[in-house]
């Protein structure tokens, strides 16, 4: 649901050979030893999120090997995607980081696109220690390019007093399906007049955590393919959005800002979506106690579905640049390993990473006093070993971009069929 700027067509097309300016690092500068390059440079995001969590895996290389000079340096991810294929395209890595972070819907494109650019990290890390959903974006070819960050598993936030005024309780809501998510969405607007989800016309986040929870995407399991027309899962997934729109549950939003007001101000008696917005919802402290999560709703059309599926995550990735085995080193020794660098993660970033070795401990076990003593880290965690491994390709923004248009002709009364078949040819055209 936050909002992105996808990565350039034009860029997705570049010839996979276009980073044959990185060079070797030199025996000079790395006398053989991983550790030996003083200087590692690391471009992130969101000084109060990866930034953050980066000074907590910095402080604990450091602790290591003190001489290690990380240099952190913030960039919007926007930026980020402009300079990286800007430097690609030409042909030089000249000042780009050792180390950047890649939103998992766009690495794909990134790998597909340059993958002389990259360093295989095989040997440093192994992909099996992660979240098995993981795998889809941080791989390719048969090797481990990414190293897994941080979880976007989604949760069912819902107000504990709101849907109690409506007759529920907390084992109402496990393991339900999103036709059901809409009954108690209708109780509850009934009972409260409150709106059971906020919901942007412009953002198919809600769609894209429907169809993962089924295994399914927009593209085949190559990467490319559109596989818009004949998808049962996507197909679901429209018509249970308008199903949502046509029981009267939904709250319209236009930003971020609005989205989350909504939830603040309690005009929203639920939010599924990412857990990465658990501190935006107890940004409201009067609000402390009235809120618990459940498992996200599954799809009721695919005996597959599960009640666990994921919205956001990125990863690490080293370009093929000098330093590019200290920079192997440092995230073999922090993010691919460091379970106490994950509990403080946890408790002082609140970020939820996929290591599978730090998947439990005193930060994930501790109650939650503002969802009502709810251990939710430790719920996370466990919904996160459960979400299906989908390959979200080189396309999710394009195709999006495509389906966010054919959703409001569907809302206007187009056939769902033709909907699909439309969008289709569209991305088949557009996508070539």
């Amino acid at each position: 649901m936050k909002k992105t700027i996808a990565v350039s067509m034009a860029a997705l097309l570049l010839s996979a050979g276009c980073s044959s300016g990185a060079t070797e690092t030199p025996k000079s500068e790395s006398g053989g030893d991983a550790g030996a390059v003083k200087n590692v440079t690391i471009w992130a995001w969101d000084p109060n999120f990866n930034i953050a969590a980066l000074n907590k895996a910095k402080e604990a290389y450091q602790a290591k090997k003190g001489d290690a000079n990380i240099n952190i340096v913030e960039n919007a991810q926007a930026d980020i995607i402009q300079k990286l294929n800007a430097g690609l395209n030409s042909g030089t890595t000249k000042g780009l980081p050792n180390i950047v972070l890649i939103e998992d819907l766009r690495a794909q494109s990134f790998l597909s696109s340059y993958p002389d650019a990259f360093y295989d990290l095989s040997s440093a890390i192994k992909g099996t220690d992660f979240a098995d959903y993981k795998a889809g974006p941080t791989s390719f070819g048969g090797k481990q390019y990414g190293v897994p960050f941080d979880s976007g598993v989604t949760g069912f936030y819902y107000r504990t007093d709101y849907l109690e005024q409506a007759g529920f309780k907390a084992d109402d809501l496990k393991n339900i399906t999103w036709d059901r998510f809409i009954e108690i969405g209708k109780a509850v607007k009934a009972k409260t007049g409150k709106a059971m989800i906020s919901l942007d016309p412009n953002d198919l986040g809600i769609i894209r955590v429907m169809i993962q929870s089924s295994g399914s995407w927009y593209l085949d399991k190559d990467g490319k393919t559109p596989t818009l027309a004949g998808n049962k899962d996507l197909k679901e997934a429209f018509e249970t959005y308008k199903k949502m729109m046509e029981a009267d549950i939904v709250r319209m939003h236009s930003d971020w800002s609005q989205f989350v007001a909504g939830f603040n101000n309690g005009e929203v008696a639920s939010v599924p979506t990412g857990n990465w917005i658990t501190p935006s919802i107890k940004a409201a402290k009067d609000q402390s106690g009235k809120w618990a999560v459940a498992p996200i709703p599954k799809m009721a059309g695919n005996a597959k579905s599960v009640n666990a599926s994921n919205l956001g995550g990125s990863s690490w990735y080293v370009l093929n640049v000098p330093g590019k085995e200290a920079a192997a080193d440092f995230l073999a020794k922090t993010f691919s390993s460091d379970a106490d660098l994950y509990q403080k993660l946890v408790t002082d970033v609140g970020a939820l990473g996929t290591l599978k070795a730090a998947s439990s401990g005193t930060a994930y076990e501790k109650a939650d006093e503002f969802f009502g003593g709810q251990k939710i880290t430790a719920d996370f965690a466990e919904w996160t070993k459960q979400i299906p491994n989908v390959n979200y390709g080189m396309h999710t923004y394009a195709v999006e971009d495509i389906l966010v248009v054919e959703m409001q002709n569907y809302l206007n009364g187009k056939e769902i069929d033709k909907v699909l078949s439309d969008a289709q040819a569209q991305a088949q055209s557009q996508l070539k």
